[in-house]
């Protein structure tokens, strides 16, 4: 993925979530919040739970999902190691229909960890 097509999928996102609650829809407006809610500092720190939401993102087999943790992991310091650990976690419970996911989240973890001018590590990775 490259960072153009990772910066068209952030500002997708926050344009789409800014016009969703515009409307006055009470229902939506608070699932979001609880989702902003459930994300933060508690019992479990954030980066723990980031792992927990990439988890079930991959076993449910939603690549939005998984491309947003996968950022949000990264920011809150999930290493390579670890994630390669989550990754096995959200394998060995989704089974074999998660690789293609699999993929696609190392495809776009590999594009965040790219320096600014590595061209050749912009290439697909899957």
């Amino acid at each position: 993925m490259s960072n153009d097509r990772i910066s068209e999928f952030t500002d997708f996102r926050k344009r789409m979530n800014e016009r969703i609650l515009s409307e006055d829809n009470q229902v939506v407006r608070r699932f979001f919040a609880l989702d902003t809610q459930t994300y933060r500092e508690g019992a479990l720190d954030v980066k723990t739970k980031e792992m927990l939401g990439l988890v079930a993102s991959m076993v449910l087999r939603c690549d939005d999902c998984i491309s947003y943790h996968v950022a949000q992991c990264k920011e809150a310091g999930v290493n390579r190691d670890e994630f390669f650990e989550v990754f096995s976690v959200g394998l060995v419970v989704g089974g074999s229909i998660v690789i293609p996911h699999l993929r696609r989240a190392v495809d776009f973890l590999d594009s965040l960890e790219v320096e600014p001018g590595d061209a050749a590590a912009c290439a697909d990775h899957a």
